[in-house]
Order: C-alpha cells, then sequence, then structure tokens
C-alpha cells in the first residue's frame, strides 16, 4: 500500500495515499479497533452543518470564508451527499465520547477533497471547514439533524404505510362479532374490527407521541463552540447557521437558546427515544395479539389465519410459524435494551458536556432503522394477509361463559356468577343452566341473551 505522510499538532504519520482523511482520522482508526463504524447518517448530517457552517461563515467572515472556499466546500458536500466518499469515513462508534475524531474526519476528508478540485492547497480543516465550530457543538448538532432526518425519511413512512394495512384490514372484517379477553380469560364480546382498531390506533397515538418529541430536537447547538459561550464564532452565527442549515435539509432546525444546556444535556434524544420505546411496547404487544389468534392450527384459538412465508421447522414437516410477529418483537426488546442504554449515557453529562455521544446517537439510529425495516416488513408480509376464520370465532363465543353478563341487568351479578359456575361444573350451555335454576325462562333468556347487541 502507498501511503503520503500527514501531520498535526503531535507530529507526523503516514495516512494511505489513497484516502481523503488526514492525520487526526488516522490517530483514532489506529487507537480504536472496536466494534461498529459511526453511522451514515451521522456523515450526513455533520455534511448539511459544515456546508451550512460555510455559509454562515460566508455572509459574516467573507474575509476568511471566501466565495471560492465556500464553492469547493460545496462540491465536497454534494459528493457527501451522493454517498461518493463513504470509503474515507472509516471511524468507530467506540471512540472519543465527544465525537472530536469524527468531526476531525469530516474536516480533513472536506479539506483534502477540496484541495484536490481546486489543485492548490486552499482549506485548512480546522481554519476553514471547522471555522466558528468546536467538536463539542458539532456533534450533537448532528446528532439532532440526524435523528429528525432518520425518523421523517424512514420511520414515518413505514408507520403510515402499517395504519394504512391495518384501515383496510379493519373495514374488511366489519361485523364480525368474536369473544374478548382480558387476563387471557374469556370476556365480553367485540367485534374483529373493534379489536383491529385498537392496534390501528395505538399506532396513530404513537406517531402523534413521536411527532410532537422532534420538535426540540430541531433546536441545534451550534454557535456554542468548546463549552457554550460562543467563543471565536462571530455575532449571529448561531441563528443564521440553523437557518442554512434549515434551507439545506428541508427541516425547520433554529438555535438553540441556552448553549450551556445543549452541550451538556442530552434530554431532547432520551424524550424522542422514549416515546421509539412505547411505538416499540404497542408492536411487541400487538405482534403477540396476532400470534396468540393465529395459534393452532387446529389446537390453538386459531381465530385467525396469517401468511405462510417459509417452512417452520427442521423436524416437523408442515409446520409453519409467526415468523413476522417474532422478529418484530425481537426489534420491540432491542429498543428497550436501546432506550437503557440512551438513558444511562445520557445522564453521565459532566460540567460543560456529555462524553457518550457517539453511543447515544448509534443506539438512538439503531432503533429507528430497526423499527423502520421490522415495520414495513411485517405490514407486507404479515398484515396484509391476515384472514378471520369467521367459523372458529363463532364457536369461540358460543362457547363462552362471560355472555351471561348480558344477564346481569335482569337476574342480578349473584345469579348470574351461579348460572356460569353451574354451567360451568356441569357442561351445560348458559341458557340450559339459567332454566334449571329457574332464573329466567326459555322466551325471556332469548329476548336478553344477544351476543351482537354486546359490542
Amino acid at each position: 500500500m502507498d501511503y503520503r505522510i500527514e501531520h498535526d499538532s503531535m507530529g507526523e504519520i503516514k495516512v494511505p495515499a489513497d484516502k481523503y482523511w488526514g492525520a487526526q482520522t488516522q490517530r483514532s482508526l489506529e487507537n480504536f479497533k472496536i466494534g461498529n463504524k459511526m453511522p451514515k447518517e451521522i456523515i450526513n448530517a455533520f455534511a448539511y452543518l459544515k456546508l451550512g457552517a460555510a455559509r454562515a461563515n460566508s455572509a459574516l467572515l467573507s474575509d476568511r470564508m471566501t466565495k471560492e472556499k465556500l464553492n469547493i466546500i460545496e462540491k465536497v458536500v454534494s459528493e457527501i451527499l451522493d454517498g461518493k466518499l463513504y470509503d474515507h469515513f472509516p471511524l468507530v462508534v467506540y471512540q472519543t465520547g465527544s465525537g472530536t475524531q469524527s468531526n476531525m474526519n469530516v474536516n480533513e476528508v472536506i479539506s483534502n477533497r477540496g484541495n484536490e478540485i481546486a489543485g492548490k492547497k486552499l482549506l485548512h480543516p480546522n481554519d476553514d471547514v471547522n471555522m466558528s465550530q468546536s467538536s463539542n457543538d458539532t456533534f450533537p448538532t448532528a446528532m439532532h439533524i440526524s435523528a429528525v432526518l432518520a425518523i421523517k425519511t424512514r420511520l414515518f413512512p413505514a408507520l403510515s404505510e402499517l395504519t394504512y394495512a391495518l384501515k383496510a384490514l379493519e373495514k374488511e372484517n366489519e361485523g364480525i362479532i368474536k369473544s374478548g379477553r382480558t387476563h387471557l380469560q374469556d370476556a365480553t364480546p367485540i367485534s374483529f374490527s373493534q379489536e383491529i382498531s385498537g392496534w390501528r390506533a395505538s399506532i396513530e397515538r404513537d406517531y402523534e407521541m413521536i411527532e410532537k418529541s422532534l420538535e426540540p430536537l430541531k433546536n441545534l447547538a451550534l454557535g456554542a463552540t468548546a463549552v457554550g459561550t460562543g467563543l471565536n464564532a462571530p455575532k449571529g452565527y448561531d441563528v443564521l447557521v440553523a437557518e442554512e442549515i434549515s434551507k439545506i435539509s428541508g427541516v425547520d432546525y433554529r438555535t438553540e437558546n441556552n448553549k450551556f444546556h445543549a452541550l451538556t444535556s442530552k434530554g431532547e434524544i432520551v424524550f424522542c427515544h422514549g416515546a421509539l420505546k412505547a411505538l416499540a411496547s404497542d408492536l411487541l404487544k400487538i405482534a403477540n395479539d396476532i400470534r396468540w389468534l393465529a395459534s393452532g392450527p387446529r389446537l390453538g384459538l386459531g381465530e385467525i389465519t396469517i401468511p405462510a412465508n417459509e417452512p417452520g421447522s427442521s423436524i416437523m414437516p408442515g409446520k409453519v410459524n409467526p415468523t413476522q410477529c417474532e422478529a418484530l418483537t425481537m426489534v420491540s426488546v432491542q429498543v428497550m435494551g436501546n432506550d437503557t442504554t440512551i438513558g444511562i449515557a445520557a445522564s453521565q453529562g459532566n460540567f460543560e458536556l456529555n462524553v457518550y455521544m457517539p453511543v447515544i446517537i448509534y443506539n438512538f439510529l439503531e432503533s429507528v432503522n430497526l423499527l423502520s425495516d421490522a415495520i414495513t416488513s411485517f405490514t407486507n408480509n404479515c398484515v396484509r394477509g391476515i384472514k378471520p376464520n369467521s367459523e372458529k370465532m363463532k364457536e369461540n363465543l358460543n362457547n363462552s361463559l362471560m355472555l351471561v353478563t348480558a344477564l346481569t341487568p335482569y337476574i342480578g351479578y349473584e345469579k348470574a356468577a351461579k348460572v356460569v359456575n353451574v354451567a360451568y361444573e356441569n357442561g351445560l350451555t348458559l341458557k340450559e343452566a339459567a332454566l334449571s335454576l329457574g332464573y329466567l325462562t326459555g322466551e325471556q333468556f332469548d329476548n336478553y341473551f344477544k351476543p351482537e347487541e354486546m359490542i
């Protein structure tokens, strides 16, 4: 492999000749061989903020951020966002907790690639690309930008498709009456469409909560520089850079009024991920409902059928399992685990900086991406193929002893309970038990006992 010599404040170091990164990236690459690479969403967010910063600096410090420099930075950022330079961002999540070396990785790549385009030494990674910035305010800014964009571009479309599929399923199954269940025990009747509506409403409410939780994430730390005082950033830069990032990204970001809060607290990320955890909780519940209702095919509830996507056993021929439900529930518990990591990491802000930022955003983005993928798979490969087993639903409904609830206004709670006990202990129908006890005549029972009116 061919190398070139780069230098930083610590001296010289060899860097692969075909890579655009510089000395600080190389040192981090050699010192931290731990786990996964920094997510692409973070790299893209850095590209947005570096271009926004260059434009703001060009407006406020035109003698330093010249039009020529700005033009070159814009060209390199365009290449990053087009995915052409991802091989030049090799650093891992588990590095410095401020994300300093990832900030410098972006600075070095933009600088070196920019100088290659310009054909001369035009850009310096610190003096130009990092102008009016610090790693301490760029990384939390990248966190917020990437979090909002990931949810808007990936998770929301997936949730909308699931909601649409559930609405269609709800409409298809109007008029089908089945037994409700509470405590995993028989309960009073419910229509299948009502049961589905509960699932659908949960997803809609989760969407609303996540959407509300994005608002605090639209506050950006840029302009805080190292400790929140804004040292070395020109007046008005914080407001202007947020406006420029908004134009570039299409999201209305704004500067955070209290920059000291912006550097040390990660409450906004915790709050938003809490909404993601609420979604995961509902998804786990819905997936469990569906696999319970589809259990069997002969010895379970068997009230619905779901698509048979692949063989379910290597030893039992013909077995089919609710694999989409299982995948979704595994994703849900992973999101809950990520929430624990994020919460603990966010609690570790000391004085003017939190130094757990890379692990916080890595887990956040993993949650968003896992949920997006799993929801899309679940919608397409399970929900859209759910079919009711109307006969089984009717059979279970008719066998339910909790239909006796329809009689309590006429014979009272205690007598109704007696009817249930006699029916259960003697293998009788509710009507047979009520008549044997002399509580009702056959005509009265038929007049009062109408399951379809109990929903």
